[in-house]
This record gives structure tokens, sequence and C-alpha cells, in this order.
């Protein structure tokens, strides 16, 4: 009734909240809502759904101002993985892939991690975050396999080198003597020095001490 009488941002707001509050059946009247004329804030309404767990409004409402970040982690919520992966990918933001990849990980949907991981292990910055997540689950098998293919990623850094070498210390010993005489040129030899000798890799150890020239 108020609409009829005042065009303003806080009816048409507290419409769509009372519409999202409402449940399924009234989700077809958001959709409606937004694509018709209308004074309403869309993204802070798409805020205030999904912090309110409203996940299926609130993705509605994403979709209508193409919120690709926020879309993503709702997609998430909604357990929607595929959906999620496809959006982080139009977001293509650092934080997004980590919130996308970490729940894959969780909900043990590792493949779909793996994708999400790719454009996560290509930061250093942000490597070091996502080993720590797949180790305090015990993934560390997953972990391994997802930094053996990233080295063949074109934006390859020492960072997935030398923590995959670290993996093969702390988890699978059998394979870091020959990882190291094959990459030794694209490891940081000092931390991965430390890391031989805190696992007692000793023929390792040796081995990068005497390839290093300090």
């Amino acid at each position: 009734m108020a609409r009829k009488t005042l065009k303003e941002q806080r009816v048409d707001n507290e419409l769509i909240f009372a519409y999202a509050k409402g449940g399924e059946k009234w989700l077809s009247d958001i959709e409606n809502f937004v694509n018709d004329p209308n004074q309403a804030n869309v993204e802070f309404c798409g805020d205030r759904c999904f912090d309110n767990k409203l996940y299926q409004a609130a993705e509605i409402l994403y979709k209508r101002i193409h919120n690709n970040q926020k879309l993503a982690q709702t997609y998430v919520n909604l357990k929607k993985y595929q959906m999620a992966f496809e959006a982080a990918r139009k977001a293509d933001v650092p934080r997004v892939w980590k919130a996308v990849c970490f729940a894959c990980v969780r909900a043990k949907e590792f493949n779909m991690a793996a994708l999400c991981s790719q454009h996560i292990i290509i930061h250093p910055d942000h490597l070091e975050e996502l080993n720590a997540f797949y180790e305090k689950f015990g993934y560390w098998r997953e972990l391994i396999s997802l930094l053996e293919n990233g080295m063949n990623l074109e934006r390859t850094h020492q960072g997935i080198y030398t923590n995959l070498g670290i993996l093969y210390a702390k988890y699978d010993g059998k394979l870091l003597m020959d990882f190291v005489r094959a990459h030794n040129s694209k490891v940081m030899v000092p931390r991965l020095i430390r890391e031989c000798e805190r696992y007692q890799m000793w023929p390792e150890a040796v081995y990068l001490h005497g390839i290093y020239d300090q």
C-alpha cells in the first residue's frame, strides 16, 4: 500500500526483505520486483539477506546486479559448488577463490577445490594459507597432488616447488631426493634445508648443502 503513494528506497528495501523472510514461495515475487522499476538498493538488500542466511533470496539479488564476488559465496552456502566456481571465475579475486576452495575442501569436493586452488597457488602471498587449510584437515595427499599439478602452470614460482618439497619431507620422504635433484634450481634452498633437518631427511639435507653456494 505504501508504494502506491511513496517512491522511497526504504519502503522498497523493506518489501524485498519481507518477501525474502516469507520463504521459497515468495522468491518469484522478489525476482519480479527487481526486474520492474523500483527504488531499492539491491546490493544492500542482498547483503542483508546473506547476513540473515536467506541465501536463495540473496542469489536472486546478486544475480540482478552481476555481483559475482558475493554470488560465488552465496552459491557456496547453497552447496552449488559448480556455480560457485563459475561465479568465482568471473570475479577472479583471490579472496573469492579461497572462499570457494575452502568450502569445497570442507565438503570433500576435492576435484572442484583443486580447480579453484590453481587460481590461488600462483599468488605466493596466499599459498601458505592454502597449505595450512589442507593440512589442518589432514588432506596432505590432496595438497601434494594439487602442488604437483601446479608445477605445470604458466605462473609457477619458487613457493610452489619449495612447499611441495617440504610436504615430501614431512609426509612422503621416498620422493624427496628425486625431487630436489630435478628441481634444486627452483626451490628456496635454505628453507628446504631447514625442513629436511627438521624431519631428519639427512641425505637430502647433505645434497642441498652441497649445491648451496653460501
